[in-house]
């Protein structure tokens, strides 16, 4: 049994009240909302651990709900799309999401998802290093944040996690698929446009000109490289 709390947001009922049994099941706390303005309603008014959103809804899209979530909260989301369509993902991810699960999906690949997405979000804070000065742009991965040029920038937990990635390989031509599965789980590792993504938001919050990456270079035709020189302080 576990005690973490997931919130199904779903403007169809058979759906919601699926999910409901079958992580009921599994041992986890489910609460439910058919539309995104229900769901950060219950967000205000309880804590959960994760949620699982739909993209398509009437009224505030997925999409919405997301982006309002994340700013106020570092709840892992998971979204659920019937949409296949990389553009459609990638939307998702640059919305606040951690991940995303297509319709019809397997329970066992939500499942995984869902627990990929709770061990990146209870990820002790006190095995991370408690700063990284890189030439002026200060990281913070206490209190998860960088500061460029007095600009202060919070990271998402997802954010967190790959920069301390990278950092932890330092220098290293690092393989999309081998990132993939460090940080995302061993059940990712074909998701390049969740790479692009995040590497993408990291870029734009830790690099001071993000169109001429200095830290996070791309290696063609394999991953990336974060470069760190030795002068650099941890």
């Amino acid at each position: 049994m576990n005690n973490n709390r997931i919130l199904v947001v779903d403007d169809e009922a058979q759906l919601r009240s699926a999910l409901r049994a079958t992580l009921s099941a599994l041992g986890f706390v489910v609460a439910d909302a058919g539309t995104g303005e229900v769901a950060l309603e219950k967000m205000r008014e309880e804590k959960f651990d994760l949620i699982l959103l739909d993209v398509n809804m009437p009224g505030l899209s997925g999409l919405e709900t997301c982006r309002a979530a994340r700013a106020k909260s570092d709840i892992g989301i998971v979204m659920l799309t019937v949409r296949d369509r990389a553009e459609d993902k990638i939307a998702a991810l640059d919305a606040g999401a951690d991940g995303y699960v297509t319709k019809p999906f397997d329970v066992n690949e939500l499942l995984a998802r869902i627990r990929a997405t709770l061990r990146r979000a209870t990820a002790s804070a006190a095995a991370r290093s408690e700063s990284l000065n890189l030439d002026g742009v200060e990281i913070s991965f206490r209190e998860r944040q960088v500061k460029v040029n007095g600009r202060v920038t919070r990271l998402t937990p997802t954010e967190l996690d790959l920069l301390q990635y990278f950092v932890i390989h330092a220098n290293s031509a690092l393989p999309h698929d081998k990132i993939l599965q460090a940080v995302w789980g061993p059940d990712y590792g074909d998701e390049v446009e969740y790479l692009r993504v995040f590497v993408n938001q990291l870029r734009k919050k830790i690099e001071p000109d993000p169109g001429r990456p200095r830290y996070i270079v791309t290696e063609p035709w394999l991953g990336y490289r974060f470069v760190m020189n030795r002068a650099d302080s941890a």
